[in-house]
């Protein structure tokens, strides 16, 4: 007897529908076929103990399992579920409902005594039962909340495989796990980091509004104890909120990637990764022998945060400038390519020299030219091109530091951060683009026309810092971000003059502002 079961494999933050085809003929064997690996074919002994365990009969004879397209790598333990269902089914022991198995699709890794245990990326798999039409995705209870933020399908948590097997040989049936996206918890940071807070910094605090009002990509460069890292790590909370669409992508990132919370179903806040400077390669770009999401994806439709930048190395920086251009980043194995989302926002901070004091005000750079020149060509020219804005960061003088603090609040620094985001969305409204970094060539030609003095001005400051075609089109989209934030339906000339000035990096004196 052949029997049908349907599980799904993931394929970056998608999933695809396996028909797992189980034949039990005479003799004594067990065959997996369809390109499983190890963990896939250890479920043999999980399989045979939780059903022996269990009560039910383990068949002797020769079991055969064919796990189709037989051309795509299965991977991990959630296939447990759906291969002793198959067994149970082949074998008669569910009676007169062995057909119905095919109706649902099944996943789960199996504990020895029968209990059903966690899997990751239920999201996409639940995205992908539900396309297939199926009557329904059993899986662990732990899961269920997750997967049934997917509309029209039904979901169905059990604990243990005894739960299934009544269910198709008609002893029970199962609840449907009913949530909605409003009764999920919204995990907020305990005490978020608020701009009121700072004291000074008006210069550095404007260019992160701009920063989050266009999302763009932003260098911070200042001495030690200038603030650098203090202010990257209040972005977030001016940060527009995650639309739906974003929400449910960055949560099937996590998802796969196995990052999700216990009590964390949607991921509600804009994702604020900051990497060590030790990272691998693999670690941040993503990869392995099986692929996972690494930072640059765990970051997407979020922050991605590189302190002290020349610390990375520079084979780890470099593949960071394909994803930011094309907000995506692909995988390639010998036997499959997997494509990860990478629309992440790069906030990096550094030191104008390895002594962290070149052009301070009060304190003397000790280091030679030729140490200042080699720390700062551990950044790529490409690389630096891709940031927006570079923008320096000096120490606070005592007199502002003793003030009391009266500083503008995030909230109110996140207002007009969402009133320009509005702006943009109407403007792209019918395309893909949801902000002004992601302008693309044409759309520059369209939505940042200069009125002939703005012209002027900039083509003096191409001129005079050496600016390169990426920095032209870059300083473009600030501007355009500058007069959203004033409301101004075009470009003037003051807002092509603030653009310029967050370009510090591409000065001959780094001090000049």
């Amino acid at each position: 007897m052949i029997s049908i079961t349907y599980g799904g494999a993931l394929t970056g933050i998608d999933a695809l529908t396996i028909r797992v085809e189980t034949s039990i003929e005479p003799g004594v064997n067990f065959m997996l076929v369809g390109l499983p690996d190890s963990a896939v074919k250890e479920s043999h002994y999980r399989i045979a103990t939780a059903l022996h365990h269990c009560g039910y009969k383990v068949p002797v004879r020769r079991i055969v399992i064919n796990m189709a397209p037989a051309d795509l790598r299965k991977e991990g333990s959630a296939y447990d579920l759906t291969l002793v269902m198959g067994i149970l089914a082949a074998s008669g022991q569910l009676g007169e409902s062995s057909d119905r198995v095919s109706k649902y699709m099944m996943m789960g890794e199996l504990s020895l005594d029968g209990r059903l245990q966690p899997i990751r990326g239920v999201l996409p798999l639940a995205i992908e039962a539900r396309r297939q039409g199926f009557a329904g995705f059993i899986l662990p209870e732990q899961n269920a909340s997750e997967a049934a933020i997917v509309e029209d399908l039904h979901v169905y948590g059990v604990g243990s495989l005894e739960e299934v097997v009544d269910f198709f040989r008609g002893r029970t049936a199962l609840t449907g796990f009913q949530s909605s996206e409003s009764q999920l918890p919204v995990s907020l940071p305990a005490e978020e980091p608020d701009f009121s807070e700072v004291k000074g910094q008006a210069f550095c605090k404007r260019a992160l509004e701009i920063t989050a009002a266009g999302g763009h990509n932003i260098l911070l460069v200042g001495p030690p104890g200038s603030g650098k890292t203090m202010l990257a790590r209040r972005l977030s909370g001016i940060l527009p909120p995650l639309t739906k669409e974003e929400s449910l992508e960055t949560t099937k990132i996590y998802s796969v990637a196995g990052k999700l919370l216990s009590n964390q179903r949607l991921v509600r806040n804009r994702p604020f990764r900051d990497p060590h400077h030790t990272i691998s390669y693999a670690a941040l770009v993503g990869g392995g022998s099986y692929p996972l999401p690494g930072e640059i994806s765990l970051a997407h439709n979020g922050v991605l945060f590189l302190d002290e930048l020349p610390e990375f190395t520079r084979a780890t920086l470099e593949v960071l400038r394909q994803p930011l251009e094309d907000r995506k980043i692909s995988i390639c194995r010998a036997r499959m390519r997997v494509e990860y989302p990478a629309g992440f926002m790069l906030v990096a901070s550094m030191n104008p020299c390895p002594c962290g004091y070149y052009n301070a005000p009060d304190k003397e750079c000790t280091c030679k030219a030729s140490d200042i020149s080699r720390y700062l060509n551990k950044i790529s020219g490409p690389l630096l091109d891709r940031m927006d804005l570079h923008v320096q960061v000096l120490p606070v003088p005592y007199h502002e530091l003793s003030l009391p603090v009266c500083a503008e609040s995030s909230a109110e620094i996140r207002k007009r951060v969402i009133k320009a985001r509005e702006l943009q969305l109407e403007r792209f409204s019918g395309s893909a683009l949801f902000c002004n970094a992601q302008m693309q060539s044409r759309h520059i030609r369209q939505y940042c026309q200069l009125e002939k003095d703005s012209e002027s001005l900039l083509k003096d400051a191409m001129s005079r810092y050496g600016l390169s075609a990426r920095a032209y089109h870059r300083i473009l989209k600030v501007a355009r971000t500058i007069a959203d934030l004033e409301g101004s339906p075009s470009i003037r000339m003051p807002h092509v003059a603030e653009a310029v000035q967050y370009r510090c990096v591409d000065r001959a004196n780094w001090g000049q502002r």
